[in-house]
């Protein structure tokens, strides 16, 4: 209920685009929109100049970004509306609309909640908020505390309330790498047989390379191993303890990976936490700034002030979300048993501000 989208024009093709970028559809739309996507056959780009070897263009009618997902594409998106009701052109068959996700997160901004790169579930009755940089071990969490009864919240973008009272999740697909599975059996077993067989033929064919050493084969092995991944449904995981995507936050945890075999769970001051995630928010956001330079460079007199002030704007409202909150900084080797992150964190689930000080010190 926080960001209103609507598609007009859209194929089933084109919505289910947007449902696989977004999740499926909370509820109906009855209010006006914050985000209208309007699907056209053709997308005419007259007098279209060309900025960074085709990456993005803009003429007299707006700016345009011409590829997504490493595919040609013609979106057209008014950047000097971000944070107002913004408007966005796609020419129909797009695999993605770009850089709605992040659009959608800005958004709800003016709605008093940060987005915030995270996972979150509830574990007991208690809500559980995992967060940290790029591939810090946020969806391992998650999927570790599957195995154990948790609730789906979201994985991904975690939309954080500025009162610390709510955070909303964005029911997306949960991609899973092949040591993932390793780790989940049961998931490994529903995958379809033809995945089940491709991942078994990559590992033949590495264990063959390592044994008789094949220049090409060597070389393509990195891109092979780039295709042990699956993308799964929430719903394939938790079953029917998927939703509502919505939970009072009441544990913070960064997770981090490190050199050393152990995994440590340390008690951290949030407001810590909070300033470290504002720099893990500006990096996400890079892709949309760099689009919103381009923009900035094609149309001077059109600069979002929005943007221009949206880290400060994020750190005010994260610092009021994290302020008093139970937080603790994870440090994991990497890959590890969803068992032995799972162990570590389950008792400061649970703990209580008057637990024992020896067992906020236990060390796995």
């Amino acid at each position: 209920g926080l960001v209103g989208v609507r598609l007009l024009d859209a194929s089933p093709s084109d919505a289910a685009a947007v449902a696989k970028q977004l999740g499926p559809l909370q509820k109906s739309l009855e209010r006006p929109p914050d985000i209208i996507i309007r699907f056209v056959e053709h997308l005419p780009t007259p007098n279209l100049r060309l900025l960074g070897l085709e990456r993005c263009g803009y003429n007299d009618e707006g700016f345009y970004i011409l590829r997504c997902s490493k595919k040609s594409a013609k979106v057209k998106i008014a950047f000097e509306q971000i944070g107002k009701q913004c408007q966005i052109v796609c020419e129909s068959g797009v695999r993605s609309v770009p850089l709605l996700m992040a659009i959608v997160n800005l958004t709800a901004m003016q709605k008093d909640c940060v987005p915030l790169h995270a996972s979150a579930f509830l574990y007991n009755g208690r809500g559980i908020l995992v967060t940290g940089w790029a591939k810090g071990g946020k969806t391992e969490a998650l999927l570790s505390f599957a195995k154990h009864g948790a609730r789906y919240i979201g994985d991904e973008w975690i939309l954080l309330s500025g009162d610390g009272q709510k955070m909303y999740g964005i029911p997306e697909n949960i991609r899973l790498w092949d040591w993932h599975l390793n780790n989940l059996p049961h998931l490994r077993q529903q995958l379809k047989s033809e995945t089940r067989l491709l991942f078994k033929s990559i590992h033949t064919l590495d264990r063959f390379q390592t044994k008789v050493p094949l220049h090409y084969l060597r070389e393509a092995m990195p891109a092979l191993k780039r295709q042990l991944n699956v993308t799964l449904k929430p719903q394939t995981i938790f079953g029917l303890k998927c939703g509502p995507f919505v939970a009072k936050p009441e544990k913070i945890f960064l997770l981090l990976s490190h050199a050393d075999p152990s995994t440590t769970v340390t008690p951290s001051d949030p407001l810590g936490l909070a300033r470290q995630m504002i720099s893990s928010n500006r990096f996400e956001l890079l892709p949309l700034m760099e689009q919103d330079l381009a923009f900035t460079f094609a149309f001077p007199d059109l600069k979002n002030e929005f943007l221009e002030n949206i880290h400060e704007r994020q750190f005010k409202i994260l610092s009021r979300a994290f302020a008093g909150k139970d937080a603790y900084t994870v440090c994991h080797p990497y890959p590890f048993s969803f068992d032995a992150l799972f162990a570590a964190m389950e008792p400061y689930c649970s703990a209580s501000d008057a637990q024992p000080a020896a067992r906020m010190k236990a060390t796995l």
